[in-house]
């Protein structure tokens, strides 16, 4: 279990990201941290594996690579499944599912492709263990047994992290389409802003929802494990040993920070619904940074800094369903249809994100706003300069994390030059 074949998926375009938190997690250097497409390889041993589920807050899955070999048809699936000692990590007593994704693979079903595989792994079993078999469970399964078919190799992983790593076990309440923490992490680790700063700079969610991003950064400002508060699908396979476990979430818990008594937040939210602030502030709590953070109701239009400049804002501001979150930009001109994002509108038919542009180049000079966004002509239409430009994706939604830096004086400039332009 020293020499195992770790494979950590993530969003599109967070592998820079998540091989620089890989290293940081084992120490491995870099030349042992492989970027692939969509995640990060990497030979590590077990209690590397158990230190990355329970510290990584980009990766999504941690997956032990079992086997890769060539194939033409479904039968050669059966054959390398069969090929794998499973028995040497789970009993015929523990439940299982496979899952299969495929890029350009010839197989025309790969439902058929997860069969063949789950019966070559019962098979085995029945074989090893004198005729007994394990279940199979497709909802809350013991064993998760990941394939995936290019267009002529097969490779077999077992997941050890069990529920993906986004379910951080604090966030029972929430609102409509919830921004994954994953994801949350990963805007605040292309912002930087927790890189080499001591104090940290204010951080600010204007539309902060049920709170990821606010208790994302706080966990992080007091180096709180991201899996602190959850189980992993390890803790039941055959090479677990507890005092292994005991031990690194000992070190985990000494590492955490203690917030001196008396010290003001510096990590703040608001959200005009009333009710998702009550959400934001008792998943802090769950999460164990509720007195780290203050949460407030209030319209993104309208409310003024939560703090003296200099400051940074991190927002994925409201579309589609997630319009009413933006307050007045709330009116669902636009929710439920293709482009919402693009037609977000206030009340008095007003474009959202032009108010929005326009309230903080008045009221917030001296911060640095980061806003992701599917729509690349933001910045135009909010008659702003981004100054830096990061690709993400948001599940399947190709998106950009725009950074705008509000300076002193720009809006009475703007002014100016409209004036200038008018004959």
């Amino acid at each position: 279990m020293n020499q195992l074949e770790l494979f950590l998926p993530c969003a599109a375009g967070v592998e820079e990201y998540l091989a620089g938190e890989v290293r940081r997690i084992t120490g491995l250097p870099g030349a042992d941290v492989m970027k692939q497409r969509g995640g990060i390889a990497l030979h590590g041993s077990w209690r590397q594996a158990m230190q990355l589920n329970l510290h990584s807050r980009l990766a999504q899955r941690v997956l032990v690579l079992l086997s890769i070999s060539g194939y033409r048809n479904e039968q050669d699936l059966y054959r390398a499944a069969g090929a794998v000692a499973w028995e040497a990590w789970f009993t015929p007593r523990q439940s299982i599912k496979v899952e299969v994704t495929a890029q350009h693979s010839p197989l025309n079903s790969l439902n058929f492709a997860a069969l063949k595989i789950k019966d070559a792994v019962c098979d085995r079993f029945r074989v090893k263990a004198g005729g007994v078999r394990p279940d199979v469970d497709t909802r809350w399964p013991d064993v998760r047994i990941y394939t995936h078919l290019s267009t002529d190799t097969c490779s077999l992983y077992i997941d050890t992290s069990g529920e993906p790593l986004f379910k951080r076990g604090w966030r029972e309440d929430k609102g409509e389409a919830p921004l994954k923490e994953t994801l949350a992490a990963a805007m605040l680790a292309a912002s930087g802003w927790a890189d080499n700063a001591d104090p940290l700079l204010p951080l600010y969610d204007p539309c902060c929802g049920s709170g990821t991003i606010a208790i994302e950064a706080a966990q992080i400002a007091q180096r709180i494990a991201p899996g602190a508060r959850r189980r992993f699908a390890f803790e039941k396979y055959l090479p677990f040993a507890q005092h292994l476990w005991d031990a690194i979430n000992a070190e985990a818990a000494n590492a955490e920070l203690a917030r001196p008594a008396g010290q003001k937040p510096v990590i703040f939210g608001s959200d005009v619904a009333h009710r998702m602030v009550d959400f934001a502030q008792r998943n802090a709590e769950r999460a164990g940074v509720a007195d780290l953070i203050e949460f407030r109701g209030g319209d993104a239009l309208q409310r003024l800094p939560p703090c003296a400049a200099p400051g940074v804002m991190l927002l994925n501001p409201p579309y589609g369903e997630r319009i009413e979150v933006a307050g007045v930009a709330g009116a669902r001109s636009g929710a439920g249809r293709p482009g919402a994002r693009e037609s977000a509108q206030t009340p008095d038919g007003a474009d959202f994100f032009q108010q929005l542009a326009s309230h903080w180049k008045k009221n917030y000079p001296g911060w640095s706003a980061w806003v992701l966004t599917p729509d690349l002509k933001l910045p135009g239409r909010m008659r702003l300069k981004e100054s830096r430009r990061v690709p993400l994706w948001n599940g399947p939604i190709e998106c950009r994390l725009f950074r705008f830096d509000m300076v002193a004086g720009k809006m009475e400039s703007d002014r100016r030059e409209r004036s200038e332009r008018v004959p």
